[in-house]
């Protein structure tokens, strides 16, 4: 069996992952060059598949879900409301707090990048056979859903 840590001609695991996951993402973010005219960045893209699957949320909400400050969430959807894909309201449960919501603009282009996303995946995972797939399935759910995996990144032995 081969160690994580091989010679210098042998990719460690870590970077064998982040290295198929830059290069689906590539591939992801190459499709949304022009959906429904816009240019939506993966981050934007992200944003608003965090909107459409959990709105209407708070902006604290978006933060969480994309792992930034509050502040650079409320620029990102400034962008997208920008683009009249999602609409701010008043929170019914707090008068202090706005929630964000897709509008029908943003549902439609949600359901287009999600449709590229699928596509995408779908030829970059082609090149494994079923079984191969279903393997990588299994080995990446188990290591999502270790106790501890989630929480801050550990460094050393």
């Amino acid at each position: 069996m081969t160690s994580q840590r091989g010679g210098d001609d042998e990719q460690s695991l870590d970077e064998l992952l982040m290295g198929a996951a830059r290069a689906l993402r590539r591939r992801w973010s190459a499709g949304l060059g022009d959906v429904a005219g816009l240019e939506l960045s993966p981050h934007e893209a992200r944003a608003l598949r965090t909107i459409g699957h959990h709105g209407p949320t708070r902006l604290g909400v978006v933060a969480e879900h994309l792992r930034i400050a509050p502040r650079s969430a409320t620029d990102v959807v400034d962008r997208l409301e920008a683009h009249g894909l999602v609409e701010r309201a008043p929170d019914p449960s707090d008068r202090r707090a706005m929630t964000v919501s897709l509008t029908d603009l943003g549902t439609d282009v949600l359901a287009r990048t999600d449709a590229l996303r699928k596509e995408g995946a779908a030829e970059f995972f082609g090149a494994l056979t079923p079984a191969q797939r279903h393997t990588l399935a299994s080995l990446l759910a188990r290591l999502d859903a270790e106790p501890g995996r989630r929480g801050k990144p550990r460094m050393g032995p």
